[in-house]
């Protein structure tokens, strides 16, 4: 797999590290997850359990292996300091100044360890007027303004379904791990990388970003391109009260939908710009939608080329046929689904390993890798260095 070879060294919790790290692992990194002596990783107990393992627990830390070490004690600093030392890459996702003071940092890091690709993830980033606020997505959404163009039916603000700053925090972390990696074959020299969830969310809305720079204000976002302004690009109400999408405001696909539905006079109405225009086809369709099931619709559209779907609930979203082709869920030997690897190699292809570690279940193993001896490890186990 392609980085088979790289070692890891996790000492994020909950969700953008831990994704980070976990797609390395996905591809053949070895990845040691540091826990905190105070109960290890917060998602270990974080929402549904099968077999004793949450879910979350189970989808950001498969493959991984897990020290749980008490960072205050000596021997747990040294123990953690030395596996700093051994690794490639180090993630941290704590508020800024915290590994500092855990004598973690990537100072301390990079004394031991020159060539380590070291990277902090945290809501604000290391600089900035915020950087000692507490938040996780939630707040940071916020403050970027990303929640206010998020948008419920009544016009509100609403709490985004995908955790977007942590998720593409993860993403964008990834790249830069890989791009200093890269580097790093070419100078033998490590990077120090500081990620803001922040930063993320406004680098991810390129496309949004119209009226904001060219008129100096917020968009109005029903009528954007992309948040409801063509009528072609909208979700509308089926008579089930469940909901279907067409997802392309493309003036071909509007023709395909309207001829069929005896309404061509209504094709001019669809052409740019997006907004008030659009309106008589929105009323449109809003109105003929809720008059068959989605079901029927479904049925309708199968002959129709459009960007046409039904808003499937996220049961039926991973059974979709589309979903289980691409082996996006899978399924162990004991009947245990998992999230499958979406970045998708020809060769040396990703491989998941669904095993998640149980808490502290390599701490004796990795202090052997790292120079520990049978009476040290003893110690460190009665003095409570392994938490």
């Amino acid at each position: 797999m392609k980085l088979e070879g790289i070692k890891v060294l996790d000492l994020s919790l909950f969700l953008p590290g831990p994704a980070l790290t976990q797609m390395m692992a996905d591809h053949g990194a070895e990845v040691i997850k540091l826990e905190p002596a105070n109960g290890g990783e917060p998602n270990r107990e974080i929402g549904p359990k099968r077999g004793g393992v949450s879910v979350y627990f189970a989808n950001t830390h498969r493959g991984k292996k897990s020290v749980q070490l008490n960072l205050k004690h000596p021997a747990g600093l040294e123990m953690a300091l030395r596996l700093a030392a051994r690794a490639d890459v180090v993630i941290e996702a704590f508020r800024p100044g915290v590994v500092e003071r855990l004598g973690i940092g990537y100072e301390a890091v990079r004394t031991r360890n020159p060539g380590v690709v070291y990277a902090s993830l945290s809501a604000f980033g290391q600089t900035g007027p915020y950087v000692k606020k507490p938040a996780h997505d939630l707040a940071t959404e916020a403050y970027a303004g990303i929640l206010s163009v998020n948008l419920g039916f009544d016009g509100k603000p609403a709490i985004p379904a995908i955790p977007n700053a942590d998720m593409l925090t993860s993403m964008m972390g990834l790249s830069a791990v890989l791009m200093a990696l890269l580097r790093r074959t070419q100078t033998g020299q490590g990077d120090y990388i500081d990620l803001a969830m922040m930063d993320s969310l406004i680098a991810s809305i390129p496309n949004n970003l119209g009226s904001v720079f060219a008129e100096k204000k917020p968009p109005v976002v029903k009528d954007e391109r992309t948040w409801g302004g063509y009528a072609m690009y909208n979700i509308y109400e089926t008579a089930d009260g469940k909901y279907i999408v067409l997802g392309a405001s493309e003036l071909h696909f509007a023709k395909n939908v309207l001829t069929k539905m005896n309404r061509l006079d209504l094709l001019p109405f669809c052409e740019p710009p997006p907004g008030p225009t659009q309106q008589p086809v929105k009323d449109f369709f809003a109105e003929t939608f809720r008059s068959k099931t989605q079901a029927e619709w479904i049925a309708w559209f199968a002959d129709v080329d459009a960007a046409f779907a039904p808003v499937n609930d996220l049961r039926q979203g991973v059974d979709d046929p589309q979903i289980r082709a691409r082996e996006m869920i899978v399924t162990d030997a004991d009947g245990n689904e998992h999230i499958g690897v979406a970045i998708k190699f020809r060769n040396e292809p990703g491989r998941i390993d669904p095993r998640p570690p149980g808490l502290g279940e390599h701490n004796e193993i990795m202090a052997r890798e790292v120079g520990f001896s049978a009476a040290e490890i003893s110690t460190m186990r009665e003095q409570g260095a392994f938490g």
